[in-house]
């Protein structure tokens, strides 16, 4: 099909999270809460993989800008 990868993890992504708000149980919504614990889990786990894909590239941006500096010469 043709797929490029990063579209079918992001539709895959998208299925478990909704498939964790379709079995979670009507109970805690009527208490107010709005997720489970296991898809609060899942969520966290993604902003974290997201905030460290942001660090890593910023982090290669600024490695990449940045002139190499000469190397130490001894006399």
């Amino acid at each position: 099909m043709k797929v490029n990868w990063i579209t079918l993890n992001y539709w895959q992504q998208r299925a478990m999270e909704g498939m964790l708000q379709a079995l979670e149980s009507r109970v805690n919504l009527a208490r107010g809460e709005a997720l489970s614990p296991r898809l609060q889990a899942l969520l966290l786990n993604r902003q974290k993989t997201l905030n460290t894909r942001k660090l890593a590239d910023r982090l290669e941006q600024i490695q990449l800008a940045k002139p190499p500096e000469p190397a130490a010469q001894t006399p």
